[in-house]
């Protein structure tokens, strides 16, 4: 039961999707190039052009990559500590190696979610979220343009690197937090094309 309605959210979550990406996209060719967003056009496609588009793929995406090992690092040295410490503690108490190795567990596991909670997974998303920003400026997009995309580029990383780190772990949580900063920037981009079609259209109103 639980499997179908996480089935079924999934299912939504790509429609809406879909949906939004091509409103974008008729919104994008009404209001036209100039008024559209920039930053955009700057495709996934770009990073494979073996030039300048692979440069800035490649650094963009390895500061992402290295801030979220940062922290997904500090979160399992904060679990070693624990396992460690309470390993030692077990056997001062005299609990045997099966109470040692559960305790040791269950203490490491306490000690995780609190570095996790800490951090907050905010460093790596907001270093995401503010590339992404001054990224869109730099293509000549508006200051609105760049809140939108950066804002789904923030909750876009926090989301996905959440669901990764439920499911995978620490490697979970680095994958996660790449696709999910690249899912919200784009949705990011959408909801602006989308805007600037609306206000377009309300002017003939």
């Amino acid at each position: 039961m639980d499997f179908q309605k996480k089935r079924v959210r999934f299912l939504v979550f790509v429609a809406t999707i879909i949906v939004l990406s091509i409103t974008a996209e008729k919104c994008r060719e009404l209001v036209g190039e100039n008024a559209s967003s920039k930053s955009g056009k700057f495709t996934f496609l770009n990073c494979f052009d073996a030039g300048t588009g692979t440069l800035a793929c490649g650094v963009k995406e390895s500061v992402k990559f290295y801030v979220n090992n940062i922290r997904s690092a500090h979160v399992e040295q904060a679990r070693h500590i624990a396992i460690q410490s309470a390993l030692i503690d077990a056997a001062s108490q005299g609990m045997s190696s099966t109470q040692s190795e559960k305790y040791a567990q269950k203490e490491g596991a306490k000690a995780a979610k609190l570095a996790s909670r800490k951090a907050k997974r905010i460093v790596g998303p907001v270093i995401s979220s503010g590339w992404d920003f001054f990224e869109a400026v730099y293509y000549g997009g508006t200051f609105t343009e760049g809140f939108l995309r950066g804002t789904g580029t923030l909750f876009g990383t926090y989301s996905g690197g959440f669901m990764g780190e439920q499911r995978l772990g620490r490697f979970g949580y680095l994958v996660g937090s790449q696709l999910g900063s690249w899912v919200g920037g784009r949705i990011g981009l959408m909801l602006y094309d989308v805007a600037n079609g609306v206000h377009f259209m309300l002017q003939f109103v």
